[in-house]
């Protein structure tokens, strides 16, 4: 309750001080037509650090067309909101930022332009892809990613399987314990390890945490609640169990291991499966990289729940673009510009293709040559069904970094499954009434 009520005064004064400069109003049906027609200059806040070079050319890119500046700043991993309350308060704050759905709209929709009308908005293949606030729009995702578990083939097949041998969680288990019992012949492990520094933390708390989510939902009926369940924790515990207990490292190392450590495990043969996304093609594939697309797959996380013959990979987007409407008009009408470019030019939407290994929601999309998503799409084209990312609808970064701590503690061994489950459980209750009491 007390960060709410800090987050609350912070924003509470910032806002005082851009009413100072009147209100901005929503953007109209021209806005984004013209990649040179605004005389401002863009400072975009990044989320995704795995595509900081790229966004960083293709700003340059862009600048060097249009003589438009463009700033971009790339928030460290799990840092995201800090780094946007720090720069927003700025004289000179992002213009364009990013939003991970519901949850996180309430927290700045105040800092939101309405997008109604705007070119970038017509660009959308479907309307579900606009963040909404009764009937103003307020955010648009701007990319739609998949993900699973990572499969090394080569490992596997080292290891006596094949990917087909995999179809359920019960088969996931076999494996993976069947390679664990031969590590030492092998020469490796069956999964790289399940870091939870914050650099990695996030792939547990927030996209293994989905599943559990996701099921629940899908039994009820429903798109979010105010007090989740649990029912399929039990289901959340295995999949863990398994992951740590079948990992590179000892699972008392996990509150140490970064997200690199996992991701270079796995680059150097020292696991055959890495829980991660589409966005990890770029480090696995490519010019001195270790693998090609014949050595790859994704498989869907099975936790031995819902229709596992039918399941797909995990596929949606916590990522909406929301334009300050505190930003100066110039720089406002020079964000929308570059926003309608990235998505409309050759060079935007190639560069969001195949450099940053994005599917995009928009009408100009190039297809990408990213095998996770080929393969989500194929498995989509089978009549599997994916599943959808319900997290967004996760109370609070808290709640997150309660579970998280509960997860670490719990692998350690310094904390028990009743306390993550208190944490998952009781720490939803307690966090979305706190916020939305």
């Amino acid at each position: 309750m007390k960060k709410r009520f800090a987050l609350l005064l912070i924003l509470s004064m910032i806002l005082s001080l851009a009413a100072c400069g009147g209100d901005k109003p929503a953007a109209d049906a021209n806005n984004g037509g013209d990649a040179s027609s605004a005389a401002g200059e863009v400072f975009y806040l990044n989320f995704k650090p795995e595509q900081d070079e790229a966004w960083e050319a293709l700003a340059k890119a862009y600048t060097e067309e249009t003589g438009v500046p463009v700033t971009v700043v790339t928030a460290a991993s799990g840092t995201y909101e800090q780094t946007l309350m720090s720069e927003i308060a700025k004289s000179n704050p992002p213009t364009l930022f990013q939003v991970n759905g519901p949850v996180g709209l309430a927290n700045w929709k105040d800092y939101c332009l309405d997008l109604t009308g705007s070119g970038i908005l017509s660009q959308l293949t479907s309307d579900s892809f606009a963040l909404k606030d009764g009937d103003a729009t307020l955010g648009i995702a701007y990319v739609v990613e998949s993900y699973g578990i990572i499969v090394n083939k080569t490992l596997l097949a080292k290891a006596g399987y094949s990917v087909e041998d995999i179809a359920s969680f019960a088969d996931l288990k076999k494996v993976a314990e069947d390679i664990t019992a031969r590590k030492d012949e092998l020469g490796f492990a069956a999964f790289s390890s399940a870091g939870m520094d914050g650099s990695s933390d996030w792939r547990f708390k927030t996209h293994l945490a989905n599943l559990p989510i996701y099921f629940e939902y899908q039994d009820k009926g429903i798109g979010t609640t105010d007090a989740i369940e649990g029912t399929y924790l039990d289901n959340y515990k295995a999949i863990f169990d398994l992951y740590i207990n079948n990992s590179t490292c000892d699972p008392k190392e996990l509150a140490s291991k970064t997200g690199d450590d996992s991701l270079n495990e796995f680059r150097n043969g020292e696991a055959v499966f890495y829980q991660n996304g589409s966005w990890a093609y770029g480090d696995l594939v490519g010019e001195g990289k270790p693998f090609t697309d014949d050595d790859l797959a994704m498989i869907p996380i099975y936790i031995g729940a819902g229709d596992e013959a039918q399941q797909g990979l995990c596929t949606g987007t916590e990522n909406y673009w929301c334009v300050n409407n505190s930003a100066k008009e110039e720089n406002i009408q020079a964000t929308l510009d570059f926003m309608n470019w990235c998505v409309t030019s050759e060079k935007g939407t190639q560069a969001m293709a195949t450099e940053m290994n994005f599917v995009i929601p928009f009408q100009n999309a190039v297809e990408s040559p990213n095998l996770f998503v080929k393969q989500d799409q194929d498995m989509t084209a089978a009549g599997k069904t994916p599943v959808s990312w319900n997290f967004p609808t996760m109370p609070s970064e808290n709640w997150k970094n309660e579970l998280g701590s509960a997860l670490t503690a719990y692998a350690a061994g310094t904390g028990t499954w009743d306390t993550v489950a208190s944490a998952f459980v009781d720490g939803w209750a307690s966090e979305y009434a706190a916020l939305n009491g």
